[in-house]
Protein backbone atom coordinates (compact mmCIF):
# COMPACT_ATOMS: atom_id res chain seq x y z
CA UNK A 1 0.00 0.00 0.00
CA UNK A 2 1.07 3.32 -0.84
CA UNK A 3 0.95 5.97 1.98
CA UNK A 4 -0.15 9.26 1.24
CA UNK A 5 -0.75 12.57 3.59
CA UNK A 6 -4.25 14.24 3.81
CA UNK A 7 -4.13 18.77 4.76
CA UNK A 8 -7.28 19.86 6.20
CA UNK A 9 -6.74 23.63 7.20
CA UNK A 10 -8.59 26.59 7.42
CA UNK A 11 -9.59 29.23 10.49
CA UNK A 12 -11.93 28.79 13.16
CA UNK A 13 -15.33 27.34 13.04
CA UNK A 14 -14.48 25.99 9.10
CA UNK A 15 -15.20 22.57 9.89
CA UNK A 16 -11.60 21.12 9.91
CA UNK A 17 -12.65 18.49 12.34
CA UNK A 18 -15.79 18.31 11.64
CA UNK A 19 -14.12 17.05 8.02
CA UNK A 20 -11.40 14.92 9.73
CA UNK A 21 -14.32 13.11 11.98
CA UNK A 22 -16.07 12.25 8.42
CA UNK A 23 -13.68 10.55 7.26
CA UNK A 24 -12.75 8.16 10.33
CA UNK A 25 -16.49 7.34 9.60
CA UNK A 26 -15.80 6.48 6.77
CA UNK A 27 -12.83 4.24 7.91
CA UNK A 28 -14.61 2.42 10.52
CA UNK A 29 -17.31 1.63 7.63
CA UNK A 30 -14.93 0.04 5.14
CA UNK A 31 -13.22 -1.54 8.29
CA UNK A 32 -10.08 0.23 8.18
CA UNK A 33 -7.76 0.46 11.15
CA UNK A 34 -6.93 4.09 12.45
CA UNK A 35 -5.41 5.50 15.41
CA UNK A 36 -7.19 9.25 16.13
CA UNK A 37 -4.87 11.28 18.00
CA UNK A 38 -5.23 15.03 18.99
CA UNK A 39 -2.28 17.43 21.61
CA UNK A 40 -2.88 16.90 24.73
CA UNK A 41 -3.06 20.82 25.33
CA UNK A 42 -6.60 20.77 23.54
CA UNK A 43 -8.52 20.06 26.60
CA UNK A 44 -11.95 22.38 25.72
CA UNK A 45 -14.51 19.97 25.20
CA UNK A 46 -12.78 16.62 26.33
CA UNK A 47 -9.28 15.49 27.45
CA UNK A 48 -9.83 12.23 25.61
CA UNK A 49 -12.07 12.70 22.91
CA UNK A 50 -12.16 14.84 19.38
CA UNK A 51 -15.42 16.86 19.24
CA UNK A 52 -16.34 19.37 16.96
CA UNK A 53 -17.62 22.80 18.01
CA UNK A 54 -21.22 20.66 17.17
CA UNK A 55 -20.57 18.47 19.26
CA UNK A 56 -19.47 15.59 17.06
CA UNK A 57 -17.30 13.35 19.13
CA UNK A 58 -14.68 10.35 18.90
CA UNK A 59 -12.42 9.19 21.46
CA UNK A 60 -8.99 9.59 20.73
CA UNK A 61 -5.27 9.46 22.26
CA UNK A 62 -4.05 12.29 23.82
CA UNK A 63 -0.20 12.79 23.49
CA UNK A 64 2.21 16.19 24.77
CA UNK A 65 4.57 15.76 21.19
CA UNK A 66 5.02 14.46 18.01
CA UNK A 67 7.29 11.75 19.52
CA UNK A 68 4.61 10.33 22.05
CA UNK A 69 2.41 10.24 18.69
CA UNK A 70 5.23 8.14 17.01
CA UNK A 71 5.86 5.96 19.40
CA UNK A 72 2.17 4.49 19.69
CA UNK A 73 1.97 4.40 15.91
CA UNK A 74 4.98 2.09 15.81
CA UNK A 75 4.27 -0.36 18.75
CA UNK A 76 0.40 -0.82 16.46
CA UNK A 77 2.51 -0.19 13.02
CA UNK A 78 1.03 -3.69 11.39
CA UNK A 79 -2.01 -3.40 12.43
CA UNK A 80 -3.09 0.44 11.66
CA UNK A 81 -3.77 1.90 8.39
CA UNK A 82 -4.32 5.45 9.27
CA UNK A 83 -3.35 7.48 11.82
CA UNK A 84 -5.27 10.74 11.97
CA UNK A 85 -4.84 14.02 14.13
CA UNK A 86 -6.43 17.01 15.13
CA UNK A 87 -5.04 20.39 15.76
CA UNK A 88 -1.32 19.38 14.41
CA UNK A 89 -0.82 23.23 14.55
CA UNK A 90 0.00 22.88 18.80
CA UNK A 91 2.52 20.21 17.63
CA UNK A 92 6.92 20.37 17.50
CA UNK A 93 8.10 20.62 14.47
CA UNK A 94 8.89 17.14 14.23
CA UNK A 95 5.42 16.81 13.16
CA UNK A 96 6.06 17.05 9.40
CA UNK A 97 8.82 13.94 9.85
CA UNK A 98 6.46 11.79 11.43
CA UNK A 99 3.81 12.40 8.71
CA UNK A 100 6.02 11.78 6.20
CA UNK A 101 8.05 8.52 7.95
CA UNK A 102 4.47 7.29 8.12
CA UNK A 103 3.41 8.32 4.66
CA UNK A 104 6.34 6.47 3.46
CA UNK A 105 5.92 3.37 5.64
CA UNK A 106 2.66 2.68 3.79
CA UNK A 107 0.28 5.23 6.30
CA UNK A 108 -2.28 7.17 4.98
CA UNK A 109 -1.83 10.22 7.40
CA UNK A 110 -4.66 12.56 8.17
CA UNK A 111 -3.81 16.03 9.74
CA UNK A 112 -6.68 18.67 10.62
CA UNK A 113 -5.26 22.56 11.92
CA UNK A 114 -5.32 25.86 11.84
CA UNK A 115 -3.03 26.54 8.81
CA UNK A 116 -2.72 30.39 10.29
CA UNK A 117 -2.37 32.03 14.17
CA UNK A 118 -4.28 35.10 15.30
CA UNK A 119 -1.83 37.37 13.34
CA UNK A 120 -2.22 35.48 10.23
CA UNK A 121 0.56 34.12 10.31
CA UNK A 122 1.70 30.53 9.89
CA UNK A 123 0.35 28.33 12.43
CA UNK A 124 3.25 25.80 14.00
CA UNK A 125 4.59 23.11 11.25
CA UNK A 126 1.14 23.38 8.88
CA UNK A 127 2.96 25.55 6.46
CA UNK A 128 5.49 22.37 5.82
CA UNK A 129 2.85 20.01 6.27
CA UNK A 130 1.11 21.78 3.43
CA UNK A 131 4.31 21.54 1.09
CA UNK A 132 4.88 17.89 1.57
CA UNK A 133 1.04 16.96 1.28
CA UNK A 134 -0.70 14.35 -1.17
CA UNK A 135 -3.94 16.22 -1.23
CA UNK A 136 -4.57 19.78 0.82
CA UNK A 137 -8.41 20.95 1.22
CA UNK A 138 -9.01 24.07 2.83
CA UNK A 139 -11.81 24.91 4.17
CA UNK A 140 -13.73 28.12 5.03
CA UNK A 141 -16.09 29.62 7.86
CA UNK A 142 -18.36 32.43 7.22
CA UNK A 143 -17.09 36.03 8.35
CA UNK A 144 -19.00 37.36 11.57
CA UNK A 145 -19.36 40.76 10.53
CA UNK A 146 -20.34 40.27 7.28
CA UNK A 147 -21.32 37.05 6.07
CA UNK A 148 -18.69 36.50 3.56
CA UNK A 149 -16.39 33.31 3.31
CA UNK A 150 -14.14 33.50 6.03
CA UNK A 151 -10.20 32.12 6.00
CA UNK A 152 -8.66 34.30 9.28
CA UNK A 153 -9.33 33.34 13.01
CA UNK A 154 -9.28 36.78 15.03
CA UNK A 155 -8.82 36.86 18.33
CA UNK A 156 -11.79 38.62 20.01
CA UNK A 157 -9.91 38.52 23.83
CA UNK A 158 -6.73 40.17 24.90
CA UNK A 159 -3.74 37.87 24.96
CA UNK A 160 -0.43 38.09 22.66
CA UNK A 161 0.57 34.56 23.29
CA UNK A 162 0.50 32.59 19.81
CA UNK A 163 -1.30 29.55 21.40
CA UNK A 164 -4.28 30.45 23.03
CA UNK A 165 -6.34 27.48 23.46
CA UNK A 166 -10.52 28.53 23.13
CA UNK A 167 -13.47 28.71 21.39
CA UNK A 168 -16.19 31.00 20.58
CA UNK A 169 -15.36 33.07 23.71
CA UNK A 170 -11.71 33.99 22.65
CA UNK A 171 -12.07 33.91 18.20
CA UNK A 172 -14.26 34.46 15.78
CA UNK A 173 -13.70 33.64 12.11
CA UNK A 174 -13.52 36.78 9.40
CA UNK A 175 -12.94 37.35 5.85
CA UNK A 176 -9.86 39.26 4.74
CA UNK A 177 -11.68 42.34 4.31
CA UNK A 178 -12.45 42.52 8.23
CA UNK A 179 -9.10 40.73 9.64
CA UNK A 180 -7.53 43.87 8.11
CA UNK A 181 -9.92 46.52 8.86
CA UNK A 182 -11.96 45.55 12.28
CA UNK A 183 -11.35 46.94 15.19
CA UNK A 184 -8.74 44.06 17.62
CA UNK A 185 -12.07 43.73 20.12
CA UNK A 186 -15.21 42.79 17.61
CA UNK A 187 -17.53 42.18 20.39
CA UNK A 188 -17.19 46.00 21.33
Amino acid sequence: MVGRVEVIVGPMFSGKTEELLRRVRRLKYSKQKYMLFKHSLDKRYSSDSITSHCKDSEKCIPVCDSSELLECVEKNMSSVDVIAIDETQFFDNKIVDVAWKLANAGKRVIVAGLDMDYLGKTFGSMGDLLAIADSVMKVKAVCYVCGEDATFSKRIVQNNNTVVVGGAEMYTAVCRKHFLHCDKNINE
